[in-house]
C-alpha cells in the first residue's frame, strides 16, 4: 500500500534540544526501518551542523554551492526539489553551512510577520536590511514558521518526511515541528532528561499557541540504555510522563555508530543487530497509525 499516491505523506519531526540523545541516530534509523518495510523517505535535515548528512555518507553536499536548504527556508520554497540527493536508502534534503545563518534569518521573518499584523507602526522592510534573503514578501502570513511546510508541499513522491531538528530551541527547531505537526522523542535514560523533556513541551505548546496548531507526540525513544537504577527510574518516569505514548528501548550498540560511520542505517548493513527490531517496531507502529496496512519490501 502506498499512501502518497491520494494523500500527503506522513511528517515526523525527531527533536530534543538536550544534546547527546543520539537524536541524528534515531533519525536515520527511523528512516531506515521505514525504508525496509518498503516505503519512499525523504529525509530532511534541518540541523545546522549536518550531522544527518554526514551520518548518511553525504559530507560533500554539506559544502554545495547555494542555492541550498537555507534559500528553500528563507527566499524560494520551491528550491526544496532541486536540492534532493539520492542515497541508496532513502532521498535526503542535506544540510549546509549556510544554515548556520538560518536561525538569525528566520527570527526576522518572524518579527516581519508579527509587525505587521499586529501593527506596531514599524516598516517591515526596515527589518529586511538585517537579513540576507528575507523580505516582506517572502513573509506570507502571521508568523514565519511555515517555510519548510511551504517547502515541502513542493514534492510529492514520498509516504514519509523525517526531519532531523537542530539540538537547541528556537525558530529552526519550531519551523521543523510546525511542518511536521508530529514528533518524535529521542532521550537518555538519566535524570537529566526530565528538564529537558518538561522544556520541549513548554516549547511545542509555546508553538502551538503562536501558531494555532496542535502537535502530536509518536513516542520516546529511550536511547542507549543500559543496565542501572538510574536507566530503571528514569524508563518508569517516561511512561508516567508518555502514558498514551509508546516508549522504545534502545540499548547501546556499536553496530549503530558502525552504521553511522557508513553512512547508512543499520538495515543497509551487512551486521546484525538486535536493536534493528526495536527500530522496526517504531516503523511499523507508524504504519499503523498512518495508514499503511502492508509490507511492501
Amino acid at each position: 500500500m502506498s499512501r502518497h499516491a491520494t494523500t500527503d505523506p506522513a511528517r515526523i519531526c525527531v527533536t530534543n534540544a538536550k544534546g547527546g540523545t543520539g537524536k541524528t541516530t534515531v533519525a536515520i534509523n527511523v528512516a531506515g526501518a521505514l525504508n525496509d518495510r518498503g516505503r519512499d523517505v525523504l529525509f530532511v535535515d534541518l540541523d545546522p551542523q549536518g550531522n544527518a548528512t554526514e551520518g548518511l555518507g553525504l559530507t560533500d553536499a554539506y559544502d554545495a554551492q547555494p542555492p541550498t536548504l537555507f534559500d528553500a527556508l528563507t527566499r524560494d520554497p520551491s528550491l526544496l526539489g532541486d536540492l534532493v540527493v539520492e542515497h541508496e536508502e532513502m532521498d535526503v534534503i542535506p544540510s549546509s553551512i549556510d544554515m548556520l545563518q538560518a536561525e538569525h534569518e528566520l527570527t526576522i521573518a518572524d518579527l516581519i510577520a508579527r509587525i505587521r499584523t499586529q501593527d506596531h507602526g514599524v516598516d517591515p522592510a526596515a527589518l529586511a536590511g538585517f537579513a540576507l534573503n528575507v523580505t516582506p514578501e517572502t513573509v506570507t502570513g502571521d508568523h514565519a514558521l511555515d517555510t519548510l511546510d511551504r517547502a515541502l508541499s513542493t514534492v510529492s513522491g514520498y509516504d514519509y518526511v523525517i526531519i532531523d531538528s537542530p539540538p537547541f530551541y528556537g525558530k529552526l527547531t519550531d519551523t521543523g515541528v510546525f511542518a511536521a505537526g508530529h514528533i518524535l522523542i529521542p532521550a537518555l535514560a538519566e535524570a537529566t532528561s526530565e528538564r529537558a523533556i518538561e522544556l520541549l513541551m513548554d516549547q511545542m505548546a509555546a508553538m502551538e499557541r503562536q501558531t494555532g496548531t496542535t502537535v502530536g507526540t509518536l513516542g520516546v525513544v529511550a536511547n542507549r540504555i543500559e543496565t542501572t537504577s538510574e536507566d530503571e527510574m528514569m524508563l518508569e518516569w517516561f511512561d508516567a510522563a508518555f502514558p498514551d505514548s509508546p516508549v522504545w528501548e534502545v540499548r547501546k550498540r556499536v553496530a549503530l555508530q558502525r552504521a553511522y560511520t557508513e553512512g547508512k542505517s543499520i538495515f543497509a548493513t551487512d551486521e546484525r543487530c538486535d536493536m534493528a527490531e526495536v527500530f522496526s517496531d517504531v516503523a511499523a507502529t507508524f504504519d499503523e497509525q498512518f495508514g499503511y496496512t502492508e509490507v511492501t519490501a
